[in-house]
């Protein structure tokens, strides 16, 4: 798919956007700018692209609204000595957008088709230091942990309580959490070996959290979780 001058335009007037809400990190903003969207999507609908709208993608899940993404983004407070677990590949696009950041990235996609496809994307447009896993997201990435910072990209009902204790002490994970389609974006920060601390920030819409990979039968055992007020 090419790169068009219309299309870098159309990008630049969707990073004004996103200073017009309040996104200023210049990082992010470069990020949005350098990495064209439309890679990641139908090329049928390269131009809506940069659009504030999410995408369906393969396997039923979306590509997130291009505000939700740097607002996320921006959550993380990223440092380019950072090491970062993604929880939902999904499309390949905010994992761009971390490692364009000079963040060590880990993403985990538990969609078996996606994993393969953004993947072979990622290797493709030069990301290949970004690790891709393929995996159960609530089980987190403990090999690799621990992790300066989480960001989950899926709309969770409650807080796998793997996630929290892969973070450092002083280590923040933002997930969208709660019940129903609107999720309440939270900030996590481990405190402690055994404390942790909450901040909210909105209400977003995410596809749901899903346990397991969608090669394995669920459990229906019940899994221990960490309750936030929120």
């Amino acid at each position: 798919m090419k790169d068009t001058h219309k299309l870098r335009g159309l990008r630049q007037r969707l990073v004004k956007y996103l200073q017009s809400r309040g996104i200023d990190d210049s990082r992010i903003l470069d990020a949005f700018m350098d990495i064209p969207r439309h890679y990641f999507i139908s090329k049928d609908f390269a131009e809506w692209a940069y659009r504030d709208e999410a995408f369906l993608i393969a396997a039923g899940q979306t590509i997130s609204h291009p505000y939700t993404v740097a607002f996320q983004t921006d959550l993380l407070q990223i440092k380019s000595s950072d090491k970062i677990l993604e929880i939902g590949t999904g499309s390949g696009y905010q994992a761009t957008v971390i490692a364009s950041m000079g963040a060590k990235l880990y993403t985990i996609e538990r969609q078996a088709e996606l994993y393969h496809t953004t993947n072979k994307l990622l290797i493709k447009l030069g990301y290949d230091r970004i690790r891709t896993l393929f995996g159960d997201g609530y089980q987190g990435a403990p090999r690799f942990a621990p992790f300066d910072k989480i960001i989950v990209t899926c709309g969770a009902s409650f807080i796998p309580k793997a996630l929290p204790y892969q973070l450092k002490i002083g280590g923040r994970m933002v997930i969208p959490v709660g019940e129903g389609e609107d999720k309440m974006m939270t900030v996590i920060t481990r405190e402690s070996e055994t404390e942790f601390s909450s901040e909210k920030k909105g209400i977003f819409k995410f596809v749901p959290f899903l346990e397991g990979t969608n090669e394995q039968k669920q459990s229906a055992i019940s899994k221990p979780v960490i309750r936030v007020k929120l």
